[in-house]
């Protein structure tokens, strides 16, 4: 997964080391459908300076915090200057959280079809 930041790359070796060849293809195919580039946090954060504040949160599912950015104006645009400089950050928390629940439900996949004992 060439498109993936080096920190990221290293968590999501980390949780596919013990899968089989199958299991990882399973999970690569799933966690780059659910996975947002750290440009894509950039530029819809961007967005909040000149039309609506708070997407970027709404995007990496922080619901309570986007309707926050929403009706405060980024909080008064400082939330949206500190998102900015955390837009990386932003993108490898919420990939994370994705590669776990992306595991578990390659793994929960996987269990389910071995044969009954």
């Amino acid at each position: 997964m060439p498109e993936l930041e080096p920190d990221e790359m290293a968590y999501v070796q980390n949780v596919v080391q013990n899968f089989s060849e199958s299991q990882a293809h399973q999970f690569v195919n799933i966690y780059r459908s659910r996975r947002k580039s750290p440009l894509m946090i950039l530029l819809t954060t961007l967005i909040g300076f000149v039309f609506i504040a708070g997407v970027q949160r709404f995007l990496i599912g922080q619901i309570g915090m986007g309707l926050l950015y929403l009706f405060t104006g980024g909080l008064c645009v400082i939330g949206t200057i500190v998102d900015v400089i955390n837009h990386k950050s932003l993108a490898y928390e919420y990939n994370t959280k994705e590669a776990r629940y992306v595991h578990a439900i390659v793994t929960s996949q996987t269990n389910n079809s071995a044969p009954p004992y």
